[in-house]
Order: C-alpha cells, then sequence, then structure tokens
C-alpha cells in the first residue's frame, strides 16, 4: 500500500520539477498529481515557486530524503505483507464499506 502523494513526494527527492515532469515520472493523471502537490504543501513537506505561468516544486526539507529513502526500504520489504493483510490490507476496506479510502486508488 503505497501512501497518496508518496509518487510525487519520492520524484522530488532527486530535485525540484514542474507537474508536467512529476506527470510523466510517475505516470499519474496530471489532476492526481496536482492534487498530491497541494496537499504535500499544505502539510508543509513541499514549498513552490512561481516561474512563469508554472509552478516549480521541491522537497521542503532536505531530511525527507532520507526520510524517503528509509520508507521505501520498509515499504519494499513489508508493503506486500500490509496489502495482503486479511484486517488492513486492500480487500478489507471494501468488505467493511470503505470503499475510496484506499490509499491506492
Amino acid at each position: 500500500m503505497i501512501p497518496p502523494g508518496w509518487p510525487s513526494c519520492a520524484a522530488l527527492a532527486t530535485g525540484e520539477a514542474r507537474v508536467g515532469e512529476l506527470v510523466e515520472e510517475v505516470g499519474l493523471a496530471q489532476s492526481t498529481v496536482s492534487k498530491h502537490l497541494a496537499c504535500l504543501k499544505e502539510c508543509g513537506l513541499v514549498d513552490s515557486e512561481p516561474v512563469g505561468r508554472a509552478s516549480v516544486f521541491r522537497l521542503s526539507q532536505p531530511a525527507l530524503i532520507d526520510l524517503l529513502a528509509a520508507a521505501e526500504t520498509v515499504l519494499q520489504a513489508g508493503g506486500q505483507a500490509v496489502a495482503l493483510c486479511p484486517a488492513y490490507g486492500i480487500d478489507s476496506c471494501t468488505e467493511v464499506g470503505l470503499e475510496g479510502n484506499n490509499p491506492g486508488e
């Protein structure tokens, strides 16, 4: 299970980028990436600066790069186990009527 905004945030670990560049890198719809960036910005994880008609986004704190790398390692090691967990996995969300609350959607 990957948290919403994770791909966009992880992509910014390599440097600043515009929404269009992030869309190409993460393979999500522009509207999805824009929503993720707005959320990340509101949470103080991402900063932006207007450049012409677009905005350039960057991680707000350099320590986030290390955090993202550590989280990626944990997700690779145990993410599949969490997704398959009968109590908290993806299928459990639909079984108890929590459709739409699945971070992978």
